[in-house]
């Protein structure tokens, strides 16, 4: 991007999952060049979420920089339905591109460079490439960006288990929870692996477990990571137990977790283990 002296340039920059070791060269690189970071805080309950990002920036950046913060809207998470939940989902988008306009307007000048660090990578279950999107289309600012991709939790994932994400000559597939018994449906009984994310359901729990393993991982990437792997049926109450517990600890909770049905003919699978 060039500085033309009228834009407000933005660059969205992915940010592993949480172990500033993640950051890429690039991303380094992106911190480094620029003048203000911008962060929507989600309150005290995910205050160290801050507190990692502003441990990230000095540990790399090493001219001026400011941070800037502004409150993340609410979002209502009580939807059920498919149709409920999309609106749910864009009317907080349209809600959070209100917030993030406005610190844009008030806190980056013309020619400046801000950024937003991203969890993971910005391309995946991420709303900031969309907010853009809705702020350059209204058209109230001249903003240009650009993104820098990241190390997902789900590549985090897979390698904190040592594991590949796909098996020979086989798919995978991600989606989010609310969605996993239309997944598993939709693909019979072993069309692949399914990686799942924003799972607040527990939605493993319903699967009967006969002949599929799992791995799952917890605050991957930070001093809190967890991390279980096994057979469903044997670690399903695990998962339960440590989850409800470091949800309780911590106040949130971000988790992802790999699928793999076991037929004979795969071979052995890696053997279970409970990291805390």
């Amino acid at each position: 991007m060039t500085l033309d002296g009228r834009t407000r340039f933005i660059t969205v920059i992915g940010i592993g999952s949480g172990d500033p070791d993640q950051l890429t060269l690039a991303a380094v690189k992106a911190m480094r060049e620029t003048d203000v970071f911008l962060v929507l805080d989600k309150g005290r309950q995910k205050s160290s979420l801050v507190r990692l990002r502003r441990d990230m920036l000095d540990a790399h950046v090493t001219g001026p920089y400011r941070v800037v913060e502004a409150e993340d809207p609410w979002r209502d998470r009580s939807q059920d339905g498919s149709t409920g939940y999309r609106e749910a989902v864009h009317d907080w988008r349209r809600r959070r591109a209100d917030v993030c306009e406005q610190l844009i307007r008030d806190e980056l000048a013309p020619g400046e460079r801000g950024a937003f660090l991203v969890w993971g990578d910005p391309s995946l279950y991420d709303s900031t490439l969309a907010v853009l999107e809705d702020i350059t289309a209204r058209g109230n600012l001249a903003v240009d960006y650009r993104v820098v991709p990241g190390i997902s939790s789900v590549s985090a994932l897979a390698a904190r288990h040592r594991i590949g994400l796909n098996r020979v000559g086989r798919p995978v597939h991600i989606t989010p929870g609310r969605r996993l018994s239309d997944t598993l449906a939709a693909l019979g009984n072993d069309d692949g692996d399914v990686v799942v994310m924003l799972d607040a359901q527990e939605s493993f729990q319903h699967l009967s477990g006969e002949g599929t393993w799992i791995y799952w991982g917890a605050y991957i990437g930070t001093p809190d990571e967890i991390l279980v792997s096994g057979p469903l049926s044997e670690v399903a109450d695990e998962i339960r137990r440590v989850r409800a517990e470091a949800r309780a600890t911590h106040g949130w909770i971000m988790d992802t977790y790999l699928l793999r049905p076991r037929p004979h003919d795969d071979g052995p699978a890696n053997p279970g283990q409970i990291v805390i």
